[in-house]
């Protein structure tokens, strides 16, 4: 019985022989003393007995017993051999009683190669064991700036706090984020209790896992569980049963598989063509409409309401525009003053269960409970105000603000006699470093000595008014809208001249210009929306002047040729003929960060951006020197130093 057990796995390691010679793969068991040859070791660590991953079982120490297994551990010797023979015994072994003696094995790079039990682990593997027990020794390279080492030097803080060698992560930060989401403060040790009860989870979940196909896709399990938590609460999915698990993980399958795509996001720069004509209505719209009314029901979930926060209200406008552009066709309803932590969540639920269907929530501290109700309740459009998400089950919406703050550089730059500009930002994030630069380049078109004195609202014990004072900077591009508990002229781009403010500037988000756009594609039938569709990317509206979602709001107390040029830059960037970040760029320090004269950065570039142009004085602020109300929007969508900290 056990020698047929033996052809099966024969059959299975030729098989893969075979198919790794197809591919020009290595075929034979990975030889640490191979890999150790070209890496330096830093130093070697005795684990002792611990429980070995199979799958994360690669090789042998010493090039003895390569030839003797396929690259999967199954044999590729014949049925006559001895080491058949040897092989059958372990295995009637394993059916009688298992196989119970540990192996030796040396891990490295939390891979393991085995010193002695080559043929149990096949065994084993043979039959699906899950893990083996082992004496190890841990092989420890030195740091390296490659992303693999980064990565191993993560897991070992991980390790060091949970003595969990079967997580395993394909990107930096992930292991940090799963200490995170699992409600775990930063070097916090786990107990025996909670090292079972993820354990628990984890391989019920690679069963669901690799039964839908994961198996199959350049990911770790380990990769795919973060992504369910982040939809699921980590105490919630503990308590999943089988079925309620492989349910759950089928509804944010989409979510997983985006982590597959190197380019999982798509920008929508330019909306589509309107379609006017009723005959081309989406079949949910015709679903409404035919029976008189209600209509399409729109609802918008705020952080603030419109009276504190200027940010609000600038979209509850935008809601006003949309009901008077589409009359009886929408019907629109708000929810304000909702806590993203504590209320978010039910908050969105209740705009579902009031019938809403489209729901367009303005923050993107509210973008878990969208993604969560979005997976939950797949037939509402569920849209989040923030930029470069990568969830395929929630569309994200964000303006192209650096063309306007270009225009208003400019003007800065003209009305700055003594070449000292001050510019006030709020939170390192996604686009802000763009419209600090956006707006230094314009500046410096028109002036090329002028300079931008930074400040940031968000960074601790700074007096940004005093700051500005004792430099003698009375040209200052502040916040983009006035804060209600604000000096009502201190917004926008303003000089102080004997004490009196004079504002000559300021960008205008034109939210309801969205909004019509949006609800009306869905009206029209060019929303698309691929519900469950594989390779399915993550959707974000990137708009600019072109579209007017954003523009720029003049005084008519400028100087007719600054009026002239403003008129002439908003022409070429809405024509889309003039891009801020075409040609050669510099950043602080005489750093080209852009050397072609005719190259413009992409727009992924620009998002991202974490430098400052080289006329900026002022830095980029780390997460540390935040104050607490900025953290949970940069943990979010922080840029540069600003990032969430990632050790563990």
């Amino acid at each position: 019985m056990s020698m047929e057990e033996y052809k099966k796995a024969l059959k299975m390691g030729q098989k893969n022989f075979r198919a790794c010679v197809s591919k020009g793969q290595y075929p034979y068991l990975q030889v640490l003393d191979a890999i150790l040859e070209h890496t330096e070791v830093g130093s070697t660590v005795p684990l002792g007995l611990v429980d070995i991953p199979m799958d994360f079982i690669v090789g042998t120490k010493t090039a003895g017993r390569t030839s003797a297994f396929a690259s999967n551990f199954m044999p590729l010797l014949g049925e006559d051999t001895e080491f058949a023979h040897k092989w059958a015994n372990l295995c009637q072994a394993q059916m009688d009683e298992g196989i119970r003696d540990p192996i030796i094995a040396y891990e490295f790079m939390n891979r393991f190669y085995v010193v002695e039990g080559n043929k149990r682990v096949s065994v084993l593997k043979y039959f699906g064991a899950a893990r083996v027990p082992g004496t190890v020794t841990r092989v420890i390279p030195k740091r390296t700036n490659t992303k693999e080492n980064r990565i191993y030097f993560e897991f070992l803080d991980f390790y060091t706090l949970t003595q969990i060698n079967y997580l395993w992560f394909t990107e930096e930060g992930r292991f940090a984020d799963f200490v995170a989401i699992t409600g775990k403060a930063p070097g916090e040790r786990w107990t025996t209790e909670d090292k079972k009860a993820l354990a628990s989870l984890y391989f019920r979940f690679c069963e669901a896992f690799n039964a839908h196909g994961g198996d199959r896709l350049p990911i770790t399990a380990g990769d795919a569980l973060l992504a369910f938590l982040k939809v699921y609460p980590y105490r919630k999915a503990l308590d999943m049963g089988t079925e309620e698990l492989r349910t759950s993980l089928h509804r944010v399958w989409n979510e997983i598989t985006v982590l597959t795509q190197p380019d999982a996001l798509e920008l929508s720069m330019e909306p589509a063509p309107y379609r006017e004509d009723v005959t081309s209505l989406s079949s949910l719209a015709k679903r409404f409409l035919a029976g008189g009314t209600p209509r399409l029901k729109v609802g918008f979930v705020h952080e603030k309401d419109a009276v504190s926060s200027m940010w609000t209200y600038g979209h509850e406008f935008g809601r006003g525009e949309l009901e008077k552009a589409l009359g009886d066709r929408v019907e629109t309803v708000c929810y304000d003053n909702v806590n993203p932590e504590t209320d978010g969540e039910a908050a969105i639920e209740r705009a579902v269960a009031d019938g809403c269907d489209v729901i367009f929530t303005t923050t993107p501290k509210l973008i878990d409970p969208a993604l969560k109700a979005a997976v939950t309740h797949p037939n509402v459009k569920i849209l989040n105000c923030s930029l470069r998400m990568t969830h395929p089950s929630v569309r994200t919406y964000y303006g192209r603000i650096h063309e306007a703050k270009y225009l208003i550089g400019a003007i800065a730059g003209a009305m700055a006699d003594d070449n000292k500009i001050g510019y006030v930002a709020t939170y390192p994030t996604y686009g802000m470093t763009a419209a600090i630069n956006a707006f230094a380049l314009g500046a410096k078109m028109v002036n090329p000595r002028a300079q931008i004195y930074l400040q940031w609202t968000a960074e601790k014990g700074l007096d940004v008014e005093r700051y500005f004072q004792e430099n003698g900077i009375s040209v200052i591009s502040s916040h983009d809208i006035r804060d209600p508990k604000g000096a009502p002229e201190k917004f926008g781009l303003y000089q102080v001249i004997n004490g009196e403010i004079h504002n000559y500037a300021m960008p205008f988000w034109n939210w309801g210009e969205f909004y019509v756009r949006i609800v009306r594609s869905i009206l029209d039938g060019t929303w698309k929306y691929h519900d469950n569709a594989p390779g399915t990317k993550a959707l974000n509206y990137w708009w600019g002047m072109s579209t007017g979602v954003v523009d720029v709001i003049t005084s008519r107390s400028l100087p007719l040729g600054t009026m002239r040029l403003v008129d002439l830059l908003r022409k070429t960037i809405v024509q889309r003929d003039f891009d801020p970040f075409h040609g050669v760029l510099y950043a602080q320090g005489g750093v080209c960060v852009q050397p072609e004269e005719h190259a413009t950065l992409r727009p992924e570039q620009i998002i991202t951006m974490d430098w400052l142009a080289d006329n900026v004085i002022g830095e980029i602020p780390s997460y540390d020197s935040l104050i607490d109300a900025a953290k949970p929007l940069v943990s979010l969508q922080g840029v540069g130093p600003a990032e969430k900290p990632k050790k563990l």
